[in-house]
């Protein structure tokens, strides 16, 4: 089951840009033995937008490979354009890939019916589990939670990464669908809450830089204990907050090179972090104990 700490990786790239596999290899390690559950690969955080469709498929090749049946990984293979999504998919699953993560289409603004047509023939010509993704702020279209409901009774589709950051949204999708639809946050302020409202987890931009701490917290909210999910959310909500001063996966980059484990590469057309965005995450970071002083 698709549940827990998810992380929404990272592509390390070095200072030019090029992926570091090896550095890949090592953060997927780290993440496994840190608690992590599962892993996206090649999401918003892993840059999807700049990786070429052969590098895309290489990533989650490589992710597939180290992780090697710990973990699951969902390949993020979602597109605004309905065949490319259903050949990304298809993909991922000769891949080895255990589900696919299926942004809502973006730029195109389709109708409820024109995301509920696509994302059905997306799932009835892969055989993949597919967890849907909901950000509106990123795409414009809005996926509402009839048309979840909707795409719930289609057997693949399995769940949704709702990033709304709308905790009356979380709710009324879980209400609208089964028992056994997965709802997930990607929004980790909220995430916490969601999790306590019935959530089976976090996909996680945070988890990329405290790993431990996100398995511990959606561990401690699936569990029930109100008292620990409430303490670990508290400590975690600066450094939530601080890694969104500039939009993702920026700040994530930057806090993760600052740390040791990966180089400063970026690509075109997102920069690295501002002095003003290092200033407002920096001190963060070392309150933490994640980088000194």
């Amino acid at each position: 089951m698709i549940q827990g700490s998810i992380v929404a990786l990272i592509t390390p790239m070095v200072s030019n840009g090029d992926v570091d596999w090896a550095c890949l290899d090592e953060l997927i390690e780290w993440h496994i033995q840190s608690g992590t559950k599962g892993i996206v690969s090649v999401g918003t955080s892993g840059e999807s937008p700049t990786l070429s469709v052969d590098e895309h498929l290489r990533v989650v090749a490589r992710t597939v490979e180290v992780s090697a049946g710990r973990i699951p990984v969902i390949a993020g293979t979602g597109a605004n354009s309905t065949s490319e999504a259903v050949h990304m998919t298809s993909e991922a699953l000769r891949l080895g890939a255990d589900a696919s993560l299926q942004v809502v289409p973006y730029y195109n603004k389709p109708t409820q019916e024109g995301m509920y047509q696509h994302f059905k023939t997306i799932a009835e010509a892969v055989a993949i589990p597919i967890v849907l993704y909901n950000v509106p702020a990123r795409t414009v279209a809005d996926l509402l939670p009839e048309t979840v409901a909707r795409l719930a009774q289609v057997s693949n589709i399995i769940g949704i990464k709702e990033a709304t950051g709308d905790l009356q949204r979380g709710r009324e999708v879980l209400h609208a669908c089964p028992d056994d639809f997965i709802v997930l946050s990607g929004d980790d302020p909220t995430a916490a809450e969601l999790i306590l409202m019935g959530g089976k987890g976090d996909i996680s931009v945070t988890a990329n830089v405290v790993p431990d701490k996100m398995a511990a917290l959606c561990a401690a909210g699936q569990s029930g204990d109100l008292e620990l999910t409430r303490s670990l959310d508290a400590e975690l909500q600066p450094l939530h907050q601080a890694l969104f001063v500039e939009p993702n996966p920026i700040p994530v980059k930057w806090a993760v090179q600052a740390m040791g484990r990966a180089a400063s590469g970026i690509r075109l057309p997102l920069t690295p972090l501002s002095e003003e965005g290092r200033a407002a995450l920096q001190p963060v970071m070392q309150n933490m104990g994640l980088i000194s002083v």
